[in-house]
């Protein structure tokens, strides 16, 4: 997509800010699902999206195209997620789950079909959002936005080993959280 928005740029002489809207069309709904995955606050998310969007803004001319732009922003949404985590406000004010926040779920719906049978999103949302932090990132990168452990990695900026054991311990403490609530393991 980057490529083909720099080659467009070339071509119409596109600006900074017809680029930031191209990818805020292309990426937008991706990105606000993955930070309220991780904060747990449709509002919160919503406020770190726009910020994950002007930080590409204004970085956009230091992209090298080493990676691909979805995971250049994913990264970006990673670390604002982590920050906001990080914060007095967060650790002070812990918002709660509610179902009526989500957000519109994705189109796709093949992952948790193959994951867990016949859950429903909602009651898989709310499974992937008991798990620890760190285990929610790896889970929700993995399986919601088919990210390869190698695009993991880079989005985290960990290695790929820590990915996949990150990957398998999540999927033990889910497992645990299904056994917990009598639920069967697919």
């Amino acid at each position: 997509m980057y490529q083909d928005i720099k080659r467009a740029d070339k071509a119409l002489h596109l600006t900074k800010e017809a680029v930031l809207e191209q990818l805020m069309c292309e990426y937008g709904d991706k990105i606000i699902q993955l930070v309220y995955l991780i904060v747990k606050d449709r509002t919160m998310a919503e406020d770190i999206t726009q910020e994950v969007f002007l930080k590409a803004f204004r970085d956009l001319h230091a992209f090298r195209g080493e990676s691909s732009m979805k995971t250049w922003l994913y990264r970006i949404a990673i670390n604002e997620s982590k920050k906001y985590l990080r914060s007095w406000s967060f650790r002070q004010i812990f918002s709660t789950f509610k179902k009526d926040d989500m957000p519109e779920e994705p189109e796709h719906e093949h992952v948790e079909a193959t994951v867990i049978g016949n859950m429903t999103k909602a009651e898989m949302a709310e499974r992937v959002m008991a798990l620890s932090p760190q285990y929610r990132q790896v889970i929700v990168l993995h399986y919601y936005e088919d990210l390869t452990v190698k695009e993991i990695a880079h989005v985290l900026d960990i290695t790929e080993e820590l990915v996949r054991t990150k990957l398998h311990r999540a999927r033990k403490q889910f497992k645990r959280l299904l056994e917990k609530e009598g639920l069967e393991w697919i």
